[in-house]
């Protein structure tokens, strides 16, 4: 149990540590190089977007890996307790739907991202 926990809490600090990371590459860079040059646009160096990629792919995967664990832990524990008391249905859709926000959450960054590079 101890386990399961501290790789779950291992996976969302690693998702809102991406995004932490993304926000001040890209949002900040962008507003320090709109001040230098005002009516200039400035194409994006190549590494940049490879780096903003690689964050975008990696807030996707990480988010759907936690989010695959949770719904697997949940739903077994769900499909126990629903062979025993069948009245529990409504709480453990909710909690399945609680754990899928993991992986909307990861998909929402990586969009995010995308909109910040093109």
């Amino acid at each position: 149990m101890n386990r399961q926990i501290l790789f779950a809490g291992v996976m969302v600090l690693g998702v809102a540590l991406l995004a932490g990371i993304s926000s001040l590459l890209f949002w900040q860079s962008g507003a320090i190089a709109s001040e230098v040059v005002a009516l200039e646009v400035m194409p994006i160096h190549p590494d940049v977007l490879r780096w903003g990629y690689l964050a975008a792919a990696l807030a996707t995967m990480v988010g759907s890996v936690a989010a695959a664990y949770a719904v697997a832990t949940i739903g077994a524990a769900a499909v126990g307790a629903l062979a025993e008391k069948p009245e529990l249905f409504g709480r453990m859709v909710i909690l399945v739907g609680l754990a899928e926000g993991i992986a909307i959450y990861g998909l929402i960054i990586s969009v995010l991202i995308l909109n910040r590079l093109g």
